[in-house]
């Protein structure tokens, strides 16, 4: 199973999820405090369709999760550059307040990833999402809501 964690006493709100977690392992890895969270099991399905962008998990009621369909679209390398701007610096803050996290390496390997990609390696627009291209490349791909 995988864990959806939105923010706690807001069914029914849309925005409100928090973070993702793949399996229990990387659950269980999560710097939050698991009482502060509405946590919703749900399947691998539903959470590679949210990994990869795909759909969007927009609220939830009780233990019911909303999923919306998204179309993702890079018109050309500046805005995906600025995309991966973000997502980098977003593992950034993680891996320096996080030395001794057992997933800090993996998202070391995602951050020089990231670092590695040049403006040649695409051709736009990009219809996809990062992480979709990057599972159709056959590399590692991390969503920036499965931070720890």
């Amino acid at each position: 199973m995988s864990y959806f964690i939105f923010t706690k006493d807001l069914d029914n709100v849309d925005g409100t999820l928090y973070r993702i977690a793949e399996n229990l392992s990387d659950f269980n890895n999560l710097n939050i405090s698991k009482e502060n969270y509405k946590i919703i099991e749900d399947s691998e399905n539903n959470f590679n369709l949210v990994k990869y962008k795909t759909k969007y998990a927009s609220k939830y009621n009780q233990n019911d999760i909303n999923y919306i369909d998204t179309q993702i679209k890079f018109l050309n390398w500046d805005e995906l550059n600025n995309y991966i701007s973000n997502v980098k610096k977003e593992i950034k803050c993680f891996l320096d307040n996080n030395p001794n996290n057992s997933l800090k390496s993996k998202w070391d390997s995602y951050y020089i990833q990231l670092n590695t990609l040049t403006e040649s390696q695409f051709t736009f627009p990009l219809n996809k999402s990062l992480e979709q291209y990057f599972k159709d490349q056959e590399q590692p791909s991390l969503n920036p809501l499965q931070l720890p």
